[in-house]
């Protein structure tokens, strides 16, 4: 495929069409004074937007870069072609009616079929898009109102929406904007390779996307391999959840890994940060344009309000943010500065009565920002401008610039609501060498993200790809266990029998006590087909008697459990393989204590995991007790790992649960495996 970044940092623009949309790109181009020239075409009209207009792309007095094609779905196709077999370096196809219209014309698809080979390599991006903004360049090739302008430095923004988009653009909070991009179909160009291609552009500090599906996996580790590279941290809104996790009904690791796990495994895995909302996307992007990622988790609050003070602690609770105590270096500096009434802490309440007293102001803030924080932030609201006088909030400006000055490092002015930090205070913000963050809320979130993104760690190793299996069957719980054990599980001795009697015999040979399961159902627990403790050949007959089954399984009963796990691994088309780890047992669902991962891992990424779960006191050993061996269990986890790995292509799921943790042991005294062609 020809340069994507022909495309988006285009020299000249062509424009085919002459309505409405096409003439608000021209007009748009116009406005943002984007340097090179703009042709539109159009085979009736003598100009569009003021521009005089070619009659046919054969009139044009150049090979454009990059073309907004606007016209109907079937003219698209040929304009297509026809820009392809001239060399131009790509388009944005606005028309609707394809693929994503199938249901409702029956012929969308054959037509985006069409759309692609006439494309050949000539890069698309659509259709069903509105395209993108170039802020940089003043390059618009976007078909409507949009409320940014041109800076020479910002971030990139990535959505599936065009609407969305729109709305990004109306951000009032001083958040440079480099791009603005939307993927529409994305038939052949997806916001990966978008995002790829904007990253290279020397002039974008951050990449933010809102996704709504994966795509193209290679295509989205292939994006964090070049943000990485790079140093460029990114940051995503995921919408959805993955319907195909959830296919797993039959299981337990359905419920557990059947919403967003995937995405957040896979998030994580690529080191990319994620984020729960627009607003705290757009304040992360910010904090992370002005900042970049941040050393660590460790910040000062400092406030006139114990009630401001109060909420940013709170507010800290349910997130990773520090507020480490005051050094001595702090201690003495902010009682020098602020007098004996006041009570040193942080977050701090330094009081109103220095309020409007710049320099010592300034030395306060100086004072808590003398220690190893990344971050100080100076919560204050101010005044709307149409119905107050502003200018009392002038002295947090002013200290704030001084602070900046003397210290060196990162501050951010806070505000609690935010409608009580303007665009023109934002930006007055800024040019005082500060960082506006609106919403404490939000800005907590941009802080632990940032922090997240500022960590050190390990190149993560490809993921292990799924394939797409038909004809799914679940194998018996024996089956099961055979090829698990295979591949290095701890399985209990066991033998299948078809008879009472025989269960009876079977039992005796194995040892009491022992366990029997019937067949025939996916929760034998709650079917009935569950026995345990059996310590005699007649207990075990009369169980089996009294169970509904064809044949029966005998087992030994692994004893000296100090806990039960879930190993649970779960195809999911869009993310890979969801390994979920979780407290195992008939109590699974009712506890929700897991976490997830993606295949492949590691001995430390089990060990990492297995320390996240609320269980894991009971793991280590609880008042006393004895504990597990976490050498054995991370050899279940990667034992079953090894069967998913060799079985890729056919693997639905797998689960163990109950894994039997003991302080020797990790016995899989359940397993399920869903197989196909």
């Amino acid at each position: 495929m020809r340069s994507l970044s022909r495309l988006f940092q285009p020299k000249s623009i062509a424009v085919i069409g002459g309505g409405a949309w096409c003439t608000s790109v021209v007009e748009q181009c116009l406005k943002m004074g984007f340097a090179g020239p703009v042709w539109p075409v159009h085979p009736k009209r003598t100009e569009v937007a003021g521009v005089p207009a070619l009659t046919s792309l054969a009139d044009l007095p150049g090979v454009p870069d990059a073309v907004f094609i606007g016209v109907n779905r079937n003219i698209t196709i040929d304009t297509v072609r026809e820009l392809n077999a001239m060399g131009a370096g790509g388009a944005v196809c606005f028309a609707s009616g394809f693929r994503e219209a199938q249901a409702e014309t029956g012929d969308g698809a054959t037509l985006q079929d069409a759309l692609l080979d006439a494309a050949g390599d000539m890069p698309i991006v659509g259709p069903n898009c509105y395209g993108f903004i170039n802020y940089l360049d003043g390059a618009l090739l976007w078909p409507d109102q949009h409320g940014g302008e041109r800076c020479g430095r910002g971030v990139a923004i990535l959505t599936q929406s065009s609407n969305m988009a729109i709305n990004l653009t109306m951000q009032a909070r001083g958040l440079p904007l480099a791009y603005i991009a939307t993927a529409g179909n994305q038939a052949q160009v997806g916001l990966s390779q978008i995002g790829e291609t904007l990253l290279t552009d020397d002039r974008v500090t951050a990449l933010g996307m809102h996704i709504e599906g994966v795509g193209d996996l290679a295509a989205f580790e292939a994006l964090a391999a070049t943000a990485r590279r790079l140093g460029k941290p990114i940051v995503a809104l995921k919408a959805g959840k993955s319907e195909q996790a959830q296919a797993a009904a039959v299981s337990h690791t359905a419920s557990l890994a059947g919403s967003d796990a995937g995405s957040r495994a896979l998030l994580r895995r690529l080191g990319i940060g994620q984020v729960e909302s627009l607003t705290a996307l757009l304040e992360t992007l910010k904090l992370l344009h002005f900042a970049g990622p941040l050393p660590s988790d460790q910040i000062v609050s400092m406030s006139c309000s114990g009630g401001e003070a109060s909420l940013m602690a709170d507010a800290a609770l349910s997130r990773s943010v520090t507020f480490p105590s005051l050094t001595t270096a702090q201690h003495d500096g902010l009682r020098a500065a602020l007098g004996p009434m006041v009570a040193l802490a942080n977050p701090l309440d330094y009081h109103t009565f220095i309020w409007n007293d710049a320099d010592r102001m300034a030395a306060t803030f100086t004072a808590i920002m003398q220690a190893d924080i990344a971050l100080g932030c100076i919560i204050v609201d101010f005044p709307r401008a149409d119905r107050c006088d502003p200018s009392a909030w002038d002295c947090v400006l002013a200290s704030g610039a001084q602070t900046v000055a003397a210290t060196g490092r990162n501050l951010a002015l806070v505000a609690t609501l935010p409608e009580a930090l303007s665009e023109e205070v934002a930006t007055q913000t800024i040019e005082a060498g500060m960082i506006p963050l609106l919403g404490i809320d939000d800005a907590l979130s941009a802080i632990e993200t940032a922090a997240w993104l500022g960590q050190d760690r390990a190149v993560a190793p490809p993921l292990l790809h799924p394939g797409t299996p038909f004809d799914t069957l679940v194998l018996t719980e024996a089956e099961a266990k055979s090829a698990l054990s295979q591949h290095g599980l701890d399985i209990p001795q066991s033998q299948t029998v078809l008879s009472p009697d025989d269960a009876g015999a079977s039992a005796q040979d194995i040892g009491f006590p022992v366990v029997l399961k019937g067949s025939g159902a996916a929760h034998k627990t709650e079917a009935g087909l569950v026995a345990l403790s059996l310590n005699s050949a007649p207990e075990v007959q009369e169980a089996a008697r009294r169970m509904d089954s064809p044949e029966f399984l005998i087992e030994e009963m692994v004893t000296g459990g100090v806990a039960e796990l879930l190993i649970g691994i779960v195809r999911d088309p869009a993310h890979g393989f969801v390994l979920t780890l979780a407290a195992g047992g008939t109590l699974t669902e009712i506890m929700g204590d897991s976490t997830s991962r993606l295949l492949p891992v590691n001995e430390d990424d089990v060990i990492e995991a297995l320390t996240e779960l609320r269980i894991a006191p009971v793991l280590k050993g609880y008042r006393g007790k004895a504990g597990v061996d976490m050498a054995a269990i991370t050899g279940a986890v990667l034992a079953v790992q090894a069967y998913v790995t060799e079985h890729a292509a056919q693997l639905e799921e797998v689960e163990i649960n109950p894994l039997i943790c003991t302080s020797d042991r990790a016995v899989a005294a359940d397993a399920l495996i869903r197989l196909g062609t």
